[in-house]
């Protein structure tokens, strides 16, 4: 009997370590839930256009915002060999003075460009609406500031209907 109660308590204990094990082993092989680390938050300087068109050498690889009135798309600096930006991939744009209110005249100092398949989302854009910008100044070539767009946003669409009747008054 004594050796039936041995045979008994192994065969229990060797039972209740198989299914302990079997969860150990289940939960050993189920997919850990692991979070990717977060990527860094990228901070940005405020910059005024006519400070950063005085002084581009400042700005040179530094992570900035522009504020400004957008004028038009152009090609104005694709294709120029010391600052390469293919016209294949990449369009221009130029933002007002915002030192001149009287007249619409854009600052051509300032070299700004997106990628086609960003510029594409903001093809109704008009002369006067206001965009915020950012991204990074990639040359100074010929003493003017190039900037590489990450980001757009459009702070004031221009109302066309108010636009039209100020114009047709003058």
């Amino acid at each position: 009997m004594r050796n039936f109660k041995i045979l008994a308590v192994a065969i229990l204990l060797s039972a209740g370590l198989f299914i302990n094990s079997a969860q150990i082993q289940q939960t050993a092989s189920a997919d850990p839930i692991v979070s990717a680390p977060a990527a860094p938050v990228v901070q940005y300087t405020n910059v005024n256009a006519l400070e950063l068109v005085s002084n581009p050498y400042r700005y040179m690889r530094r992570n900035i915002r522009v504020k400004g009135k957008f004028d038009k798309f152009s090609t104005l600096g694709l294709d120029y060999p010391p600052a390469m930006r293919p016209h294949e991939k990449y369009i221009s744009f130029m933002i007002q003075r915002p030192d001149i209110t009287n007249h619409n005249i854009p600052l051509s100092e300032f070299k700004i460009f997106i990628k086609k398949e960003l510029a594409e989302k903001y093809i109704d854009l008009d002369a006067g609406d206001e965009v915020e910008f950012t991204g990074k100044i990639f040359s100074t070539a010929l003493g003017d500031p190039w900037m590489d767009v990450e980001d757009l946003k459009v702070t004031n669409k221009v109302n066309k209907a108010t636009k039209n009747k100020v114009n047709e008054t003058k």
